[in-house]
C-alpha cells in the first residue's frame, strides 16, 4: 500500500483552502494531521485530508464542531 504525500502548496489546493491557512492551522494546534520530515519539510498524506473532510459535513449552519 503507497501512502501519497502532498506538499503544502498540494494540500491547499486539494482542500480549497490557502498555503497559509494550513500554516496557521499548524501553528495554532494541527486540526489537521501533518508529517513533518527533517528539520523543515511538511507533508500531508491524502488519507488524512480526505478524513478531514469527511469530519467537516454538517446539516445545519447552526451546528457545532
Amino acid at each position: 500500500m503507497t501512502k501519497q504525500l502532498l506538499t503544502t502548496k498540494e494540500a491547499a489546493d486539494y482542500l480549497g483552502v490557502s498555503k497559509a491557512f494550513l500554516e496557521r492551522d499548524r501553528w495554532a494546534g494541527a486540526r489537521i494531521p501533518f508529517i513533518k520530515i527533517g528539520s523543515r519539510s511538511v507533508r500531508y498524506r491524502l488519507n488524512d485530508l480526505t478524513d478531514y473532510i469527511e469530519k467537516q459535513i454538517r446539516t445545519s449552519t447552526s451546528q457545532v464542531a
